[in-house]
């Protein structure tokens, strides 16, 4: 089964959803998008296929989004694409593309949305120590 995440190792988000998918049974296709971030083609594919709006893929936190002024409602979806590209970091991360779907997974546990053996994820303890899933018997 082919799954693909887009992964920022330093991230705790991208982290535990890359737990997740292993949890589940699977061992992804892992995308360190900060090496070998996706081509503007991509980039557009992968925002588009989550369903999400350009602006809502733009990460803040730790980017130079502020710098450059991406509030600014004069930037288009084209232009905020090539400001992606040039800055990967805008990326917001982690985003996962299964045979079910792709999704930021913003919380980590959106995974289970998209993931085929999400039953098996059941009882999942974050990095933060907050349990995801059910837990016991029936998980």
């Amino acid at each position: 089964m082919a799954i693909t995440i887009y992964h920022n190792p330093n991230c705790g988000t991208s982290r535990n959803t890359l737990a997740m998918i292993r949890a589940s049974g699977e061992e992804p296709e892992v995308i360190e998008y900060l090496k070998t971030p996706p081509g503007r083609d991509r980039l557009i594919e992968l925002i588009a296929a989550t369903g999400l709006t350009v602006r809502e893929i733009l990460r803040r936190k730790g980017t130079p989004y502020e710098e450059l002024g991406l509030d600014d409602p004069k930037w288009t979806d084209d232009q905020l694409v090539d400001f992606m590209v040039e800055h990967p970091i805008l990326m917001n991360r982690p985003v996962v593309v299964t045979p079910l779907g792709t999704v930021l997974s913003r919380p980590s546990e959106k995974v289970l949305e998209v993931l085929p053996n999400a039953g098996k994820v059941g009882g999942f303890t974050k990095e933060d120590g907050e349990i995801v899933g059910k837990s016991g018997p029936n998980a």
